[in-house]
């Protein structure tokens, strides 16, 4: 099988690869067991689970072996930090609620910042699937069990042909929920309840349009990569490139697609 991306980016892409692997198996052995999660919110709802924490951990035993001068952001074990200038961001189970309802669409992601804060390389697993989408500079590529392929997004680039998605309308404030409807109006289509797993489809083609807000870094450090490498566009509510930092997040699958979104999102921008 051909080297599924450049031999520059392959020692980091093939550590990422492992690092997915070992949380994986500790993800997919919890998944659908019936274990009761806690809460970590006073107010509210936010679930964690045993596979969680376990999942981060095997990460970052990893990269403190191989990666040890590296700084490390997670959301179950909060930053370490390092001497190198290079920050790695890892959420186990982004789409706990799914997890936890047996449904497949959670997903892994790992991302990796150079010094300057930019986010380089991203993965996005979604282990009860068999899928691997993996972003670096100048591309992506889809893995699974039956083959590997580059991702490319569609060249659909009309907000009116756009299929948009977002995790839950309910998450936006007022002013940022009126600007969503006003892009659900205009849109061909519209899906709910993906989390990450829909800047993954949007990679592959099958989405155009992902609106998000109130985003942490280690819920976009992953992403920005693998839409970017798949040819896509990613950048806040302003129409600025997207980094780790800022909770409002707009990802496209082209120019066009973007400038008329951003007509709407600019008046709740950050």
């Amino acid at each position: 099988m051909a080297r599924p991306f450049p031999a520059e980016h392959s020692e980091t892409l093939t550590l990422i690869q492992r690092l997915l692997a070992a949380a994986g198996a500790i993800t997919q052995a919890h998944f659908r067991c019936d274990e009761p999660p806690q809460n970590k919110s006073d107010a509210g709802f936010d679930p964690v689970t045993r596979a969680d924490r376990e999942a981060e951990t095997a990460i970052r035993e990893i990269l403190t072996l191989e990666r040890g001068d590296d700084a490390v952001q997670g959301e179950e074990h909060g930053l370490q930090r390092g001497t190198s200038g290079w920050t790695w961001y890892l959420d186990p189970i982004d789409g706990t609620r799914a997890y936890i309802a047996g449904l497949t669409s959670w997903t892994t992601l790992i991302g990796l910042a150079d010094p300057s804060g930019a986010s380089v390389y991203g993965a996005i697993a979604a282990p009860a699937l068999g899928e691997v989408y993996l972003g670096w500079p100048g591309g992506a590529c889809l893995i699974t069990p039956a083959e590997t392929r580059p991702l490319h997004v569609s060249d659909r680039d009309d907000l009116r042909q756009a299929r948009a998605s977002t995790t839950d309308p309910f998450l936006f404030t007022p002013a940022e929920e009126g600007a969503w409807t006003h892009l659900r109006a205009t849109a061909q289509m519209t899906r709910y309840g993906l989390d990450a797993y829909a800047y993954a489809r949007l990679a592959d083609g099958g989405l155009d349009l992902v609106v998000e807000s109130g985003l942490l870094p280690w819920d976009k450090a992953a992403l920005i990569p693998v839409v970017r490498g798949a040819g896509g566009l990613a950048c806040d509510w302003r129409g600025v490139p997207a980094t780790p930092v800022g909770g409002q997040l707009l990802c496209c699958a082209g120019g066009g697609i973007q400038a008329q979104a951003l007509i709407a999102l600019r008046r709740s921008a950050e």
